[in-house]
């Protein structure tokens, strides 16, 4: 999973010169450097993994410099290991409180006004009933969406991209899927999905596992499935709301 992402990034990293001690950004090598170093450190807390800056820049600086390792490919070896061992571990913790508080959420959203709750445990308000058709599992549907946690965190929003979604019905989340079998041309739903009926306890990039997601989406077109489609929503951290 991260290792071989990590590798690669490190070895870009050398290529490019990063050093740490380094804080204008005033030629591209500094800049491409900065990039790597922020695409690295996303990729960290993206899978858990605590480290340590300063010695992460010590390796490259070693490598760079052509100095030789303080430790063996053997250390390095078990070091990488138990690196996985602890960000995996540290994952099952944070799955784990966050399924308390999805169903500490989901218990109290419930008697909400004007949420209705489906058999699955899925939760939506009706904010506009449409006219038009329902889909099918087998259709394709043209949305827009803003996905959000819990915690107001936006991860995806096709309206902030100007561009609406066309994904296969069933090829989204099974609240997606069960959701948008529910609504008819012209709907817009605000839905609560629970953490098993969306990315569960192994979640992805901006979206924490056992996360309870939320989504105003809003069904513009049911269209006949083609034969290849856009890709389904996908996670892209944003800003908090304040």
């Amino acid at each position: 999973m991260f290792n071989s992402k990590l590798m690669v990034g490190l070895c870009v990293a050398v290529a490019f010169g990063m050093v740490a001690c380094e804080k204008k950004l005033d030629t591209d090598q500094k800049r491409a450097s900065y990039a790597i170093g922020q695409q690295l450190g996303k990729n960290f807390k993206d899978n858990n993994v605590d480290f340590d800056a300063d010695v992460l820049v010590m390796a490259l600086k070693d490598v760079k410099e052509n100095k030789p390792g303080k430790m063996t490919q053997e250390e390095m070896g078990k070091a990488m290991q138990k690196l996985q061992e602890m960000a995996q571990a540290k994952q099952g913790e944070v799955a784990e409180t966050n399924k308390k508080k999805g169903e500490e959420y989901l218990a109290k959203n419930k008697s909400a006004t004007n949420v209705k709750t489906t058999e699955s445990g899925l939760q939506y308000v009706v904010e506009k009933e449409g006219e038009g058709k329902s889909p099918s599992d087998t259709d394709e549907v043209k949305v827009h969406y803003t996905g959000t946690l819990t915690d107001g965190t936006k991860f995806d929003s096709s309206v902030d991209r100007g561009q609406p979604a066309e994904f296969p019905v069933n090829g989204v989340i099974k609240g997606w899927t069960e959701a948008l079998k529910l609504m008819k041309e012209g709907s817009k739903y605000k839905l609560t999905i629970p953490a098993e009926l969306a990315y569960g306890p192994m979640g992805r990039p901006g979206i924490p596992p056992n996360s309870v997601l939320l989504f105003d989406v809003e069904l513009l077109e049911v269209k006949k499935a083609q034969a290849s489609a856009a890709p389904a929503p996908t996670a892209k951290p944003s800003k908090k709301k304040n």
